[in-house]
Order: C-alpha cells, then sequence, then structure tokens
C-alpha cells in the first residue's frame, strides 16, 4: 500500500513573487501521484499545524541578506515542537543575479540545523531571480520551481 504524503508549503511574500514561486512548486508536488499539497502565507499558519504534515517547505523573499523576521520568527517556534521523522526543504527569491544567489536559503537551512531538532532537510534550497524588487519572476524560472516540487517527493 502506497501511502499519501502530505506537504505543506508556507512563505512570506510582500509583492507576490514568493507566493508565484510556492504555488509553482505545489504544482510540481501535485503532478506526482499519492501527494496532498497545502500552501499557506506563513501569516495564516500555526506552527502546530506543521505536525499534520509528512514535509514542510518554507520560503522567503531574501530581505537584507537573510529570510524575513516572520520567517525567522516561525523557525523559532518550530523549534518548541517535536518533529522527529518530518522533513524540510526551503526556497527564496532574490532580485541581484550573481550576488544574493543561494544566500537567503542558505541561512534558513543554518537556522534550522541549529534550532530545529529531528527535522529533516531532505534537498538543497531553490533560489529564484525576479526582476526588481516588485518583480515579477524572471522568465525561466518558475519551470525550475515545477522541477523542485517534482525533486521533493521523488
Amino acid at each position: 500500500m502506497i501511502l499519501l504524503v502530505k506537504t505543506i508549503i508556507v512563505y512570506d511574500s510582500w509583492f507576490g513573487n514568493t507566493q508565484a514561486v510556492a504555488e509553482a512548486i505545489g504544482k510540481g508536488i501535485n503532478e506526482i501521484e499519492k501527494t496532498a499539497v497545502v500552501i499557506k502565507k506563513i501569516k495564516d499558519v500555526d506552527p502546530i499545524e506543521v505536525l499534520a504534515y509528512d514535509v514542510l517547505l518554507i520560503g522567503s523573499p531574501n530581505h537584507m541578506g537573510g529570510p524575513t523576521r516572520s520567517v525567522r520568527k516561525f523557525i523559532d517556534k518550530l523549534g518548541l515542537l517535536e518533529l522527529d521523522e518530518k522533513k524540510v526543504a526551503v526556497f527564496d527569491t532574490y532580485v541581484r543575479k550573481n550576488v544574493h544567489v543561494g544566500k537567503t536559503v542558505r541561512k534558513m537551512e543554518k537556522i534550522i540545523k541549529e534550532k530545529i531538532s529531528g527535522l529533516k532537510l531532505i534537498v538543497g534550497g531553490l533560489s529564484i531571480l525576479v526582476k526588481g524588487v516588485r518583480g515579477p519572476v524572471m522568465s525561466g524560472e518558475l519551470s525550475k520551481c515545477t522541477t523542485f516540487g517534482n525533486k521533493i517527493v521523488n
């Protein structure tokens, strides 16, 4: 019997770019059978909800070289929970090509490792380039999100 893999994607987004990335990742996950995905703004998620899912994805725009305050606070709250056997991956959006690529992802992964025991990082994070602070997401970047979503489940 193949069990259903339940995934929650939580994100912070100021101009809709990180939201678009979250939705494209969700689309990639949904392309795989036996999956269920919920996508929510981080402000609308009680960290306790994470306990009902197998996989957690956290997304943040690059804010001064790291995740937003909302994302940092959410991760802090997750650190108070028993998340053994849960899996996590992170993603970010950034503006300046070749300057901030992966910077927020690396910081989120580091914070998660330091603050949340038992949570397993399943794949390296994804960084998506946007055109200017307000966006939109650069052409060709959303297809990377769909592939990332497939990779999460596989």
